[in-house]
Parts: C-alpha cells; sequence; structure tokens
C-alpha cells in the first residue's frame, strides 16, 4: 500500500480495531483468484490461484500484527477437486505445494500450520508437502496457528468425526445403543479436523459472494460473518481491518 491517504487511513483503523474486541480466529475463505485473473486481463485465470496463495502470506501478516493466533485458510474444497477441470486442479495442487514448502516452512517460519482435509484424495507430492509443512512447523513457539483447508468438505468433515468415534466406541465394545443414547457435541468436536483449535470467531469471505461453500460448518455455528467485495488478490489491509472493526461492533449472541 503506497498511497499516503492509505496508509494513514490503515493506521487509524488499526488503532480503532486494537482498542476494541478481537477474533481469536479468524477463518478465510478465498475466493475470486480465477475472476481477479481474468480482470487483469491473464491469459490463464488459474494464474489467479497463484497470486491468491501468494497474497495469503500477505494477510497472516496483518493477523500477527494485531494479535490474532489462528486462522484457517480455505484453500480448496473437495467440490474444487471433483468438477474443476485436470489442468486447473493440477496447477492448484503444484501452487499449494509451493506455499506450504517456500512460504510456510522457512527457517523463520512463524506459523505452525495445520491441514484440515482428506489428504488420501490429494496428490502424493501434495499430500507429503502438507504433512511436512506440519512436522516442520511443529516446534514454533510464537503461538500462531495457522489452518490450511485442502481437499476440505464440512459436511464430510462430521461423517469422518462421527465415524472415528463410532469406531472408538466399538473397539471399548459398546453396542450401537449405548452410542446412541450417550452421544454429545464434544464427541463429534474431538474428532474434527480442527480438534483442538477453538471455533473460528469470523469467517470472511471475498468476492462479493455470499455463502458457506461447505466451510467449517460445524465450527462456524456461531461465527460472525463477514462479506467483501475484493477478490482475494485485491483484498488490502484496509478491507481486512474493516472486517475487524464490523466484528468488534456487533453483539455476539451465540445463538441467542
Amino acid at each position: 500500500m503506497t498511497n499516503p491517504l492509505h496508509q494513514l487511513y490503515a493506521r487509524r483503523l488499526r488503532r480503532q480495531v486494537t482498542a476494541g474486541p478481537l477474533p481469536q480466529h479468524v477463518g478465510l475463505i478465498m475466493d475470486g483468484n480465477r475472476r481477479w485473473a481474468r480482470q487483469m486481463g491473464m491469459a490463464n485465470p488459474s494464474l489467479g490461484h497463484k497470486y491468491g496463495a501468494e497474497h495469503a502470506e500477505n494477510v497472516l501478516t496483518w493477523c500477527e500484527s494485531v494479535g490474532i493466533k489462528h486462522v484457517t485458510v480455505f484453500l480448496c474444497s473437495t467440490e474444487n477437486l471433483q468438477r474443476r477441470g485436470d489442468a486447473e486442479v493440477t496447477f492448484l495442487m503444484q501452487v499449494i505445494e509451493q506455499m506450504a514448502t517456500d512460504r510456510l516452512t522457512r527457517q523463520d517460519a512463524r506459523w505452525q500450520v495445520h491441514v484440515a482435509g482428506m489428504l488420501d484424495v490429494l496428490p502424493d507430492t501434495t499430500a507429503r508437502a502438507l504433512k511436512e509443512a506440519v512436522e516442520a512447523t511443529r516446534t514454533c513457539t510464537t503461538g500462531a496457528h495457522v489452518t490450511l483447508a485442502v481437499g476440505y468438505g464440512g459436511r464430510q468433515e462430521v461423517i469422518d468425526a462421527l465415524r472415528e468415534h463410532l469406531h472408538e466406541r466399538a473397539e471399548a465394545g459398546d453396542s450401537l445403543t449405548e452410542v446412541a443414547s450417550v452421544l454429545t457435541m464434544d464427541d463429534i468436536a474431538r474428532h474434527l479436523y480442527t480438534a483442538g483449535q477453538p471455533d473460528p470467531d469470523l469467517v470472511i469471505r471475498t468476492s462479493g459472494e455470499q455463502r458457506m461453500s461447505n466451510f467449517l460448518l460445524w465450527q462456524s455455528a456461531y461465527s460472525e460473518l463477514y462479506f467483501c467485495e475484493a477478490y482475494w488478490p485485491a483484498f488490502r489491509e484496509i478491507d481486512f481491518l474493516r472486517a475487524l472493526r464490523s466484528f468488534a461492533a456487533r453483539q455476539r449472541r451465540f445463538g441467542g
């Protein structure tokens, strides 16, 4: 951001949001990469994914600057894998591999990496890169956590969690009737991909679309939602701070 007026406005917004309640965990639906690429006149719209992944690092820096310690980034859904063309999916997987390998696992890595999704449906090279990123940042001491949602679907996550719980109870010798009679929300939550992490307080979606698209359906039951018109690669720090300001001004009801 080089415009002096933008810099001044950003500083003012930053002071406002840091003075109020901040979300502990932010979910990011990075939408509009391909549309941005077309708008920029790029011959290959998939290049938008590359710029979008690079921009995610900027947004993590903005989160770090205001003290947000948990971020979940929606990089690739199960629907993306099923419905997009082979060439686009291959390019997207390469972008994710590069992001995991080159941008998040440097020697000075400030974010501990987690993965949410079905790694077994991803190409071997992508799954390996993600696993290596998790391992390489396991000893990160900053207290900052970024979860990469890749091959992720919220409904499938709940099914997988319930399946794991049923297997666990079956191994303990319990019948289905016994399991059903004592099943709790905590039983499901502790088997989710994001187990052990706080639920998102705020979910931001770019590109003007106003839907969740199967993202963190269980975890976002009481999240505040913020929709921004900008495509993800054009999402500015000012837009991010406005989202935080909107969050701070809301009265959270948690279903009440």
